[in-house]
């Protein structure tokens, strides 16, 4: 049984004040409070295992930023210019208003 489960049965079940089960168990206040009305509002279906994986990730560089940076990395190549990250950032940004963070830059430049 988790602690999550175990602290949401003794506030419940045994109608214990939830500061003082947070202090019991030295968790927060808040997050007692957070536990027990998540199944106060979801029910036995809390106790279920969730993923902690995010439901979005917003330093993702979309898909098709990758393969235009990987098209114009060829044609770079092939063309014998330069095909380093600056020159495809600065294609990028001039031909296509697409701009890239350092991190995004770092990650898509190197995948072939």
């Amino acid at each position: 049984m988790s602690g999550a489960c175990l602290i949401i049965i003794v506030v419940v079940l045994e109608g214990r004040a939830q500061a003082d089960v947070a202090c019991d168990y030295g968790v927060s206040r808040g997050w007692v409070f957070k536990r027990v009305a998540c199944y106060r509002a979801g029910g036995e279906a809390v106790f279920g295992s969730r993923s902690g994986r995010p439901l979005r990730s917003p330093n993702v560089t979309l898909s098709e930023v990758v393969e235009l940076v990987i098209r114009l990395r060829h044609e770079l190549v092939g063309a014998g210019q330069d095909a380093g990250s600056d020159m495809i950032v600065w294609y990028l940004y001039q031909h296509y208003h697409v701009s890239t963070s350092a991190r995004q830059r770092s990650a898509a430049i190197w995948l072939e």
